[in-house]
């Protein structure tokens, strides 16, 4: 270790070798303290703790790198995506290319695994599996710059239900009487709701002709349904709704539906099916809402 040296100030300065760049420039740490000892000893015990955390880098595997990432961002993440996180970890990392040491790690190893996922999934769903994997390695191995390849992104093949799509849905769901989905429909069609927050809804959130949203039914680590707050500030919003939508509210008291979000799924999958239309998911009525909105003149920015 190098010999503190006394500043103009009368504090004592040491600087201790920390790593070489790229460029081959060497970086030095600095610890200055009212006397050389002092100072000697900041240099010591930075030391020790950066061997400590090079022995624990040495030992630590892609799957542990994982965990411990999301263990560290378990309290700010949403339930959705921690529960999307901890199965990416089970399904994608408990595997051999998650016994590879960071020390160990290269862009081959991590281009091999991406090319043999693109037989199994999608191209979104192998760009958020390596978007977990990058945000780990940039937490506990921010020296190492992945290079890879990347599946191709595919256009969604996306249908927007018509007007007369939407009037044979709702009345094949209607003979069926199927409260719930009916007016599960009727928000996310005439109001752009989520199943998420159509699950969540109260008569609370009803004042007049306006729904506020301020909450979103997830499901938990535990496979449980919860009611918490929504993902982002721009979901909580105020919605107005045409007449008919809330006369058909009105008298309710607590929940405006008992049903789930997977359990709305389920059955619009079904209806539509049954209806004899062709295939479109409950978030497309979001879609039809927007051309409807378009056409009556409201700004895309709005929209």
């Amino acid at each position: 270790m190098a010999t503190p040296k006394k500043l103009p100030s009368g504090n004592y300065r040491i600087q201790v070798y920390h790593y070489t760049d790229v460029y081959g420039r060497k970086h030095y740490k600095s610890f200055t303290a009212p006397s050389k000892k002092q100072a000697a000893l900041l240099a010591a015990e930075w030391e020790v703790k950066k061997k400590e955390e090079s022995d624990i880098f040495e030992n630590m595997t892609i799957y542990k790198a994982i965990k411990k990432y999301i263990d560290i961002k378990r309290s700010v993440l949403s339930p959705s995506t921690l529960r999307d996180y901890l199965s990416m970890l089970d399904c994608h990392f408990a595997t051999q290319f998650g016994q590879i040491k960071l020390s160990d790690l290269t862009n081959s190893n991590i281009q091999i695994w991406i090319s043999g996922l693109t037989d199994k999934l999608s191209p979104k769903r192998i760009r958020n599996i390596y978007g977990l994997l990058s945000a780990a390695l940039e937490m506990f191995y921010p020296d190492f710059r992945i290079k890879v390849t990347l599946p191709q992104r595919e256009k969604p093949d996306l249908y927007c239900p018509s007007d007369e799509d939407i009037r044979i849905l709702l009345q094949h769901i209607k003979d069926g009487k199927d409260f719930d989905l009916e007016t599960a429909v009727l928000l996310a069609a005439f109001g752009t709701l989520r199943r998420s927050e159509i699950c969540a809804l109260t008569s609370d959130d009803i004042i007049g002709n306006t729904i506020t949203i301020r909450h979103a039914m997830v499901m938990d680590t535990d496979g449980e349904w919860i009611v918490k707050a929504p993902k982002t500030l721009g979901s909580i919003r105020v919605i107005h709704m045409p007449d008919f939508i809330i006369k058909r509210l009105s008298g309710i008291t607590g929940a405006i539906i008992q049903s789930t979000p997977s359990q709305i799924s389920d059955r619009f999958r079904k209806a539509v099916k049954s209806a004899g239309l062709h295939h479109f998911r409950f978030h497309d009525l979001r879609h039809y809402s927007a051309s409807i909105m378009h056409a009556i003149g409201v700004p895309d920015q709005y929209i």
